[in-house]
Parts: C-alpha cells; sequence; structure tokens
C-alpha cells in the first residue's frame, strides 16, 4: 500500500490520508472547498466551491501518476441537494466528454461547515 501526500492540495484535517493506492486502484479522501497552505474554507459561491473540490481530486491523482481520465468512480456529499443542478453543471463541464460513475449524497453537515465534499476512486488505464 503507499500513501499519496502532496503539498499541491489542501492536508488532511483529520487522521487519513489524502489519497491510498493499491494494485493500481488510487483511493482520494473526500475533499472539500479549502485554501492549499491556509486551510481555511472558500466561502465564496457553490460553483467555485464545486471546483476546488473537484481541481484537488485531480492534483492528488497527477501526484500518485494517475490522470483525470483514470477517474472511474466520485461520490458527491452535499448539504445543499436544492443546489443540484448547479453541482451537475460544474461536475459535467469539469469532467467533459469522461463520465465516471457517481453518486450525490444529502447529507445534514460537512468538516468546517462547508456545502460541498468530493472524493473519487481512480483505476490505472492500461
Amino acid at each position: 500500500m503507499r500513501y499519496i501526500k502532496t503539498d499541491k492540495a489542501p492536508a488532511a484535517v483529520g487522521a487519513y490520508s489524502q489519497a491510498v493506492e493499491q494494485n493500481g486502484f488510487l483511493f482520494i479522501s473526500g475533499q472539500i472547498p479549502i485554501e492549499v497552505g491556509s486551510g481555511e474554507a472558500i466561502e465564496s459561491g457553490l460553483e467555485k466551491q464545486v471546483k476546488v473540490c473537484l481541481e484537488n481530486l485531480t492534483v492528488i491523482a497527477n501526484e500518485a501518476g494517475y490522470t483525470k481520465q483514470d477517474i472511474a468512480k466520485v461520490t458527491i456529499y452535499t448539504t445543499k441537494m436544492e443546489h443540484f443542478a448547479e453541482i451537475n453543471s460544474v461536475y459535467s463541464d469539469f469532467f467533459d466528454d469522461h463520465k465516471p460513475a457517481r453518486a450525490v449524497v444529502g447529507v445534514t453537515a460537512l468538516p468546517k461547515g462547508v456545502p460541498v465534499e468530493i472524493e473519487a476512486i481512480c483505476i490505472k488505464s492500461s
């Protein structure tokens, strides 16, 4: 098992790794919209928050030698299910023609009071 850590994405806010790789699979921990370095939550608009989460997932995937195209499964947690269309729009623009499997789950609260958290599983392309 290989633990992935990069300073190009926010540090873990708890007792976990940014990602773990095993047997060609990369499991990326949930990313919340926080600034790299400061660890402060980004509070300016859901669109930007979703984009930051997705960009952080990609940075971590890249650090481990994977690409955005290797993302096979995404889970989105949100405290604002009424904003599903906005989340889906940003997600669709980000992935373009690549369509990973996905689940969107409504939750009551997330760390640091943010409205969205996104995790992913990557599979190494052959």
